[in-house]
């Protein structure tokens, strides 16, 4: 355990922060089945289950979580698979 006090901080700050990223990747992940789910039953809504998702990967990625380069892969292949 940590002595000094601004340790003590960073340990308290990066639960903080470990916890709100696993969130977000939770959530990005359930959005990303859902999206491929939704594509591959060719569901009615399957272009809003798409955008849905791809905002969460826009927010992934203006939050730091994901790299900008793994969005833009990841929005591609939704868009294409739409697209089929």
């Amino acid at each position: 355990m940590a002595n000094i006090k601004s340790a003590k901080k960073r340990v308290r700050v990066n639960a903080e922060k470990a916890a709100r990223n696993k969130a977000v990747k939770s959530d990005l992940k359930t959005a990303l089945k859902k999206a491929a789910l939704a594509v591959a039953d060719n569901a009615d809504n399957k272009e809003a289950v798409v955008k849905e998702a791809i905002r969460k990967v826009d927010m992934a990625c203006t939050k730091g979580i994901l790299h900008k380069n793994n969005a833009a892969r990841k929005k591609s292949s939704l868009a294409k698979s739409l697209a089929k």
